[in-house]
């Protein structure tokens, strides 16, 4: 407890070591003064406290105070005296810097008044110094006067210089020409040099000189135009006499050295440049070639439309080689090695026609005329016979040229080229179903291939086309055929919609008339085998395609195959009408009282099926398979329909026997009549593997209703009926009492008990299922009146 106490009392009552009253004293007058030095001792005194409390926390440690008093306070006399050292040293050296003060002052009054007299001598100085200003303007006059009196004889000689210089850029002397023109220039330019050096910039001067001198800036002015002349004629020049344009060079090479000699000059003394310097006439010389090739490339559409691009673009790469071979074999010889004139031309020439090209695309070409210049841009220019061509690919590369037309220009190009021949080919296919429709309506069969079935020229003008366009467009590119054989796609696509709306328009236009057209079977078989055509023309396009096909992302991709099938199912069906319309007679007397005891009605039928499956057997593979099982189909469903539509009903068990055995024999002779149809089918084109199969499921039904009519016990029904369902399970309930009625000797009970078996057994049709009850429809069935009619009064 004492431990924890002590500091308490020792904080309050023991002072900072080396602290006394009259230091407090002297502090707090001081801070009056100075009132940071309060702060200071405050802190000073806040930091000895906390010294102390710690030191002498336990009392073991006040012994030790007398010892601390002592060497705090003899650290407190040497820090006071080393702080009376350090201003001791402090105020001696403000003493010697005020000391340097007072002398400067000093030196500066005596200067001020040595200036003041100064002043008031040259003051009274001044009239003497004008007195000198005439004699300047008289020594600056001597100097011009020097000055033109040593160029007096080329001030005399010039005019005569300047006509004998005109006369030789005339006659095309420039190299001779060009030493005179220097001459003059060169005195012109010594002259201006002197007038500045003696009068300065003096704009009177230059002036001065610059009229004097004006014939001979006329001179150069028709120099330089002469000599750009020169070099743009080089490629005519240097074939007749290279002269003219070596010397041409030689002038350029020379006026180059003058201007880097001028330039290093002008760099280490700024004061003189002479005008019109830099020429850099060899910046030029190229400038001007270029300017002379773009002008060869200056025509107009009207000049090449048509037939002409090509004959165009042909003399044009004769000339541009013709060209290249001259300045590789002749002007490089005339220029300087650094020059590397080949390889200039071979850039310029290909930049400028790179900006020609650029204007013929913007023109309002035709399809030729675009593949002309696809042609020549991707394939020609680069051939051997053009940039190609052994002695110029050493001079540069095809990178370095770059592409004629930008990727977005060739695209375009494209793009045009597909949309014109679209057009082409939308309308040559409809001309071609103009032409179609005309033969439909002939009065001869259609014409046979050599392997005997019905033909038309529609599908080889179609064919022959797509192909064709398909054929051309790889010449440019795979990327092009592509887009063409997607192109072919979609137009035949929109073709064979237009093509099954012609057949829908010849079918109601032959049920208006069933005399005309007279050949209007065939010309159906004949538009199957088209299809056919078509199909394989399809696939054979498709195959050729060398990438994905890349379709437009606003449009769906096309689907001929789809349309295509659909065209040819609608013909398909148009036979099936026609056949049902020949043999239609022979099925209204099905059912009657002496169809019973004749058996012409169904030997009509077959003779009528017999002959439209001899005409169907021009039709190829695999739609006459489908069109003898779609006939197949269609006379038992017709044969059912009458069954159902016109019921005859039996009077007793005599007549159903009679019936059903009418009916049985029907069954078997149609089955003959099916089975002759697929051998036949399978001799002719072995490719019915299942037609055997389908006809007994066909005559099977004719053959199940039969048997329904012929059970004499009534009470055995409900078990026949639950066998038509589980063999027929698209048989309705009307069609069931159909074939009640027929039989004309079922109770009511056993009607009840009929229909309750097939609410019974009403399930959803099997997979792969072909319904046969679905499309025949069952007359309304009158109900009865519970009270008995009465005639009107």
């Amino acid at each position: 407890m004492l431990e924890s106490s002590s500091p308490l009392p020792l904080q309050a009552t023991v002072p900072a070591p080396g602290m006394s009253a009259d230091d407090d004293t002297q502090n707090t007058g001081a801070a009056d003064v100075w009132p940071e030095l309060e702060k200071a001792e405050k802190l000073a005194r806040g930091a000895a406290l906390k010294w102390a409390s710690g030191v002498f926390y336990r009392p073991d440690q006040l012994e030790r105070l007398g010892q601390y008093r002592k060497r705090e306070s003899q650290r407190t006399s040497s820090i006071q005296s080393r702080l009376k050292s350090a201003v001791q040293s402090y105020l001696e050296g403000v003493g010697s810097g005020l000391q340097q003060l007072r002398l400067a002052l000093a030196d500066i009054r005596e200067v001020s008044c040595t200036l003041g007299e100064v002043r008031s001598e040259w003051s009274g100085k001044t009239s003497g110094f004008q007195s000198l200003e005439r004699l300047r303007e008289i020594a600056s006059e001597h100097e011009r006067l020097a000055a033109a009196f040593s160029n007096l004889p080329h001030l005399c000689s010039v005019p005569v210089t300047v006509m004998e210089t005109r006369h030789l850029i005339e006659s095309r002397q420039l190299l001779e020409a060009h030493a005179r023109l220097m001459e003059l220039e060169g005195w012109q330019d010594d002259i201006h040099r002197q007038l500045q050096r003696t009068s300065g910039p003096s704009s009177e001067g230059a002036s001065l000189v610059f009229d004097y001198f004006a014939g001979v800036r006329q001179l150069g002015e028709a120099f330089v135009k002469e000599l750009w002349e020169v070099i743009r004629c080089g490629l005519v020049l240097v074939r007749q006499d290279p002269t003219p344009f070596v010397s041409a060079v030689r002038i350029i090479e020379r006026e180059e050295r003058i201007d880097c000699t001028l330039l290093d000059t002008h760099d280490a003394n700024p004061r003189f440049m002479p005008p019109g310097r830099p020429k850099n006439w060899r910046t030029k010389f190229f400038l001007v070639i270029e300017e002379a090739i773009a002008v060869r490339f200056q025509t107009t559409y009207l000049d090449i439309r048509g037939p002409q691009l090509a004959n165009h673009l042909v003399a044009l790469q004769n000339s541009i080689m013709n060209d290249l071979t001259t300045v590789k074999h002749l002007l490089e010889q005339c220029c300087p090695p650094h020059y590397h004139i080949s390889r200039a031309y071979m850039l310029m020439y290909h930049k400028c026609l790179s900006a020609y090209l650029q204007q013929v695309v913007s023109w309002d070409l035709e399809s030729s005329e675009i593949f002309t210049v696809l042609n020549w841009v991707l394939h020609v220019y680069h051939s051997p016979e053009m940039m190609g061509h052994p002695d110029l690919c050493s001079e540069v590369d095809f990178e370095e040229l770059g592409p004629l037309i930008s990727q977005d220009a060739l695209e375009q190009m494209q793009n045009k080229y597909v949309n014109t021949v679209r057009a082409s080919v939308s309308e040559w296919m409809q001309k071609a179903l103009e032409v179609e429709l005309l033969d439909w309506q002939r009065d001869q069969e259609p014409d046979f291939d050599h392997e005997g079935f019905y033909q038309t020229s529609l599908p080889t003008i179609i064919i022959q086309m797509l192909e064709e366009n398909a054929r051309v467009a790889l010449v440019i590119s795979e990327a092009l055929r592509d887009q063409m054989i997607v192109m072919g796609l979609y137009e035949l696509e929109t073709f064979l919609t237009r093509f099954r709306e012609a057949l829908v328009d010849y079918g109601k236009e032959w049920r208006k008339d069933h005399t005309n057209p007279k050949y209007y079977l065939h010309y159906l078989l004949a538009a199957i085998n088209s299809c056919i055509s078509l199909r394989g023309a399809i696939e054979s396009l498709q195959q050729q395609q060398s990438t994905a096909p890349q379709y437009h992302v606003n449009r769906a991709p096309p689907c001929p195959q789809v349309v295509l099938e659909r065209t040819t199912k609608r013909a398909c069906r148009l036979v099936i009408d026609e056949l049902l319309f020949e043999v239609q007679p022979q099925f209204l007397h099905l059912l009657s009282r002496s169809w019973l005891s004749d058996c012409e009605v169904i030997d009509g039928i077959c003779n009528s099926v017999d002959q439209h499956c001899s005409h169907c057997r021009r039709v190829r593979e695999p739609y006459f398979q489908f069109l003898v099982v779609e006939s197949q189909w269609a006379l038992v469903v017709e044969y059912v329909r009458t069954l159902m539509q016109k019921p005859m009903v039996c009077r007793n068990s005599e007549e159903r026997s009679h019936l059903s055995d009418r009916m049985a024999q029907d069954a078997l002779q149609l089955g003959d009549l099916f089975h002759r149809m697929s051998s036949r089918q399978d001799d002719d084109h072995c490719a019915c593997s299942q037609g055997p199969q389908s006809c007994e499921m066909l005559t099977g039904v004719l053959s199940a209703l039969a048997e329904f009519i012929r059970i004499n016990d009534t009470s055995m029904l409900s078990l026949e009926v639950s066998g038509l369902i589980t063999k027929y399970p698209d048989i309705s309930e009307e069609h069931v009492l159909v074939l009640l009625d027929v039989r004309g000797d079922v109770p009511r009970e056993v009607r009840g008990t009929v229909l309750d078996i097939l609410q019974q057994n009403t399930h959803p049709l099997p997979q792969g299922y072909r319904p046969i009850f679905n499309d025949i429809l069952v007359p309304t069935r009158s109900m009865p009146f519970c009270l008995p009619t009465v005639k009107c009064a």
